[in-house]
């Protein structure tokens, strides 16, 4: 039977939302995945800037397209989900870069099955 547990991002202090410093690859390290149980992520974006950021996830690795998501995060308008529920696992890291640093925070939780 599996076991679920709710969990913060393994570079999140307290819960709080990680900065996107990193405006190139390898970006801004965000988690590390657990390394034999799935961890279900669940990644919201906030751009503060005033124009419209795009932002780009490191899904497990920096190759193209297969391990990028990339989408624009509108100005200020609240949290935009990014990553829906996707599974990582092996210790693969999720990791993110933007066009224009320190105006995106990145919030969220995983999921972890074990």
């Amino acid at each position: 039977m599996a076991t679920y547990s709710k969990v913060k991002f393994s570079e999140s202090t307290d819960g709080l939302p990680i900065k996107v410093v990193q405006t190139v690859t390898a970006g801004t390290l965000i988690h590390a995945a657990h390394a034999t149980a799935l961890d279900e992520i669940w990644l919201y974006a906030y751009n503060g800037h005033t124009a419209d950021v795009v932002l780009t996830v490191e899904y497990g690795g920096a190759t193209v397209p297969d391990q990028n998501i990339i989408i624009s995060i509108p100005t200020k308008a609240g949290l935009t989900l990014v990553v829906p529920g996707l599974l990582l696992t092996n210790s693969k890291t999720l990791r993110a870069f933007a066009a224009t640093a320190n105006v995106i925070t990145l919030s969220g939780y995983i999921n972890r099955i074990a």
